[in-house]
């Protein structure tokens, strides 16, 4: 997608203001510069890094998204490429792409693959990846509906990437509970190295309070397999007929099964039904606190705090976690990479200015921002600090190693 594409879908979704001021490049990276970075831009990476063991830093948030070149399976709804039907869809989609770092027409999906492993690879990043394929939606027969999937990424397309990269790269598994197949797909991928399943339910039309998924949940269990799943209002990816689905207490299902779960987000976004108090919404992140207290969730429940840095959860739930210490062994470091690559999604002058960190910080963050977007993701989350009645929260080195046994045979 060229310049003056983007800017005329801006100006048809009524940002003309917005796209004359940054333009695609300042929405999103795609490229990172060649200098080395300043003397303080490396103390700041040096400081992050204390207390960290990068054989056990692994980022649990990672997409792989493709649109089916190169024999990968990959798919992407072809709505994301009419612009006049779908401009936001369009939009968005096109953002995410240069984000991705994929400008090329023939093989788009090879380009975000190596990008990616770039990222990765490349020093002063280290750790690995647990990257996600992403099921189809379902409907309640459990058959696949493509025409009402954002994009599908398939599981032997991850579990590949993850042997031919086994220094660099975790596999996560997508499969819909509802799938006439699920647990013998679950037992497969299992097989094949998956350390995880990755559930979105709002966008995949998963209730995981549902009988249904029981099976799936035995299955989970007996293969000491955690559950990723998004709680929450999904905005990133199609979801607005489903968002109910998203409610965090529905999680107590899978957790009264013995499964391990990963709330994605910490569900800090948007409201819903009280369970408990029927017809009363009650704000998602308190009912995710509210979970995270019952005694079923105590040896059990997780949360990946990917995405809480962006503008639109930097408030009370990235303040909330910061300064709720005793959940915050729980914790698990997720990018929800593309998107630290998107300027307008993080924004360190609302962070500044929210007391989280400095001027001298923000200069250096910024810096590392053009350089790597896993690496400002992982370093700027390590430099939050709330400071609230003398005392300083930031989340502990703990917080960015995984958790021993959390991941299937890691």
């Amino acid at each position: 997608m060229n310049r003056r594409t983007l800017l005329s879908s801006l100006g048809l979704l009524g940002a003309s203001t917005l796209s004359a001021r940054w333009g695609l490049a300042r929405l999103a990276r795609s490229s990172a510069p060649d200098s080395p970075l300043s003397a303080e831009a490396q103390a700041l990476v040096d400081k992050a890094w204390e207390g960290v063991d990068p054989a056990r830093m692994v980022d649990c948030h990672v997409h792989l998204v493709g649109l089916g070149t190169d024999g990968t399976g990959c798919y992407v709804n072809p709505r994301t490429d009419q612009f006049l039907r779908h401009p936001h869809t369009y939009l968005k989609f096109s953002i995410y792409r240069h984000a991705a770092g994929v400008e090329d027409g023939e093989h788009p999906d090879r380009q975000y693959r190596e990008r990616l492993l770039s990222l990765l690879k490349t020093p002063p990043m280290r750790g690995r990846a647990l990257v996600l394929a992403f099921d189809y939606l379902h409907d309640e027969a459990g058959k696949p509906q493509p025409s009402l999937s954002e994009f599908h990424t398939p599981n032997d397309y991850v579990l590949k990437l993850a042997q031919d990269n086994p220094q660099h790269v975790l596999a996560g598994a997508s499969i819909h509970p509802y799938r006439p197949d699920a647990v013998d797909e679950l037992e497969r991928v299992a097989a094949l190295g998956a350390r995880a399943v990755k559930w979105l339910p709002n966008a995949m039309n998963i209730h995981p309070g549902s009988p249904r998924c029981d099976a799936f949940y035995r299955k989970l269990t007996e293969l000491k397999m955690p559950l990723i799943t998004h709680a929450g209002e999904e905005q990133a990816v199609e979801a607005e007929d489903a968002q109910a689905l998203g409610n965090p207490l529905y999680l107590r299902r899978p957790l009264d099964a013995g499964v391990k779960v990963v709330v994605a987000h910490a569900a800090s976004l948007g409201s819903s039904e009280d369970l408990d108090k029927p017809g009363t919404a009650v704000d998602n992140f308190q009912l995710f606190l509210r979970l995270a207290q019952e005694e079923r969730a105590k040896e059990l429940l997780h949360a990946d705090f990917s995405a809480l840095t962006q503008n639109n959860r930097c408030g009370e739930p990235l303040r909330g976690l910061l300064t709720r210490e005793d959940l915050h062994s729980r914790l698990i470091h997720g990018s929800d990479y593309p998107l630290p690559a998107i300027n307008i999604l993080i924004r360190t002058g609302m962070l500044e200015d929210l007391g989280y960190i400095t001027s001298d910080e923000r200069r250096a963050l910024n810096e590392l921002d053009r350089h790597n977007p896993l690496l400002f993701d992982f370093v700027l989350k390590r430099t939050l600090a709330v400071h609230k009645d003398g005392k300083t929260y930031r989340f502990p080195a703990s917080a960015f190693m995984l958790p021993e046994g959390l991941l299937r045979g890691v």
